[in-house]
């Protein structure tokens, strides 16, 4: 079955990216903010001393780093579930950065995953950037480096020029900000194109799918649904490679593409 109506709302499009666990990646406060904010749950409140005590040295008392990296927009931090990589990287360490190995309970590291975890959430809150977090910790990578990787492993200049669409990029917008729409470009729903049994194809941006309806609004601005198991359906995701980019992209590559993008002035 399939219906379809108009809809005053037709050309409005609102796609936010991955819900991630995370990222991490906008406006982290310093540990006076996080004491005033709500009080967090005992797991979080552990974790927080046990990383106060094991990690602060390094990554500073708020995970926003020190002699180590800022913690609460790391990849591995926005990747991580109930502690399997936070976990891995504690237990085994990361020599060759001068990060020892630590010997700690199961229960322990949960904790401290939960901290983090409640750390990066409460910056993806946020909406400003807090006057005490120095954003100079954003402005850490190399611009030369990052825009090796922009040209080359990056892929970014297959879909993106510094002439053209990022031309003056870093006046449009705020460093962290910019940062966060980097790794998380908005405004770009997925796209679905329905082929019915009589050959005839729908295309438009995605409304809601699951495993029974996929809606979609076509060009015209017209709302259409259709049963799944009654058509062929095509999902094209205009940020595919965006998600891809996340799962393969480092810190030291993220610190200098950004480093790169906020040189386009």
């Amino acid at each position: 079955m399939t219906g379809k109506h108009p809809s005053v709302r037709a050309k409005r499009s609102i796609f936010a990216v991955l819900s991630m666990a995370a990222l991490c990646l906008i406006g982290p406060w310093n540990s006076a903010a996080w004491s005033q904010s709500t009080p967090p749950d005992p797991a979080v409140e552990r974790g927080h001393k046990q990383f106060e005590q094991s990690c602060g040295f390094c990554h500073g008392p708020d995970a926003t780093g020190a002699r180590g990296p800022d913690l609460v927009r790391s990849p591995l931090v926005a990747h991580d579930v109930k502690g399997d990589k936070i976990g891995e990287v504690i237990r085994i360490g990361r020599a060759d950065k001068g990060m020892p190995a630590m010997t700690i309970a199961d229960e322990q590291i949960l904790d401290v995953a939960a901290y983090l975890h409640a750390r990066a959430a409460e910056a993806l809150k946020s909406n400003r950037v807090p006057s005490a977090y120095p954003v100079e910790k954003l402005l850490v990578g190399n611009p030369e480096a990052g825009k090796t990787y922009f040209n080359g492993a990056g892929g970014c200049n297959a879909c993106h020029s510094p002439t053209g669409d990022l031309a003056a990029i870093a006046t449009k917008y705020p460093p962290i900000d910019l940062q966060a729409r980097m790794l998380y470009p908005k405004g770009k729903r997925p796209v679905a194109v329905v082929t019915l049994p009589s050959g005839e194809q729908v295309k438009g941006a995605v409304v809601h799918a699951d495993d029974f309806v996929i809606a979609l609004r076509d060009s015209s601005g017209w709302y259409r649904s259709f049963t799944r198991d009654r058509v062929k359906v095509e999902l094209q995701d205009p940020l595919e490679a965006h998600r891809e980019l996340l799962d393969k992209i480092t810190q030291a590559e993220v610190r200098n593409l950004f480093a790169y993008l906020e040189s386009l002035k």
